[in-house]
């Protein structure tokens, strides 16, 4: 169970970190339009988020 989860952590923080390695700029711009966002849509996108995230990680688990 660990190494599953420190595995998942591991490819979650390389795939957050391309965007910052290939686009510094454009990631500062994005970064500057979330904080400017209001909270409803911060928590509707963080819904959205996880829901798809459990969508995936279901059908992974099922055998697609």
């Amino acid at each position: 169970m660990l190494i599953a989860f420190l595995t998942a952590l591991g490819l979650m923080l390389v795939i957050e970190g391309v965007l910052p390695f290939m686009n510094p700029r454009g990631f500062k711009r994005t970064l500057a339009m979330v904080c400017q966002s209001e909270d409803r849509v911060l928590r509707i996108a963080g819904l959205v988020s996880m829901i798809l995230g459990l969508a995936i990680l279901y059908l992974a688990r099922r055998g697609l």
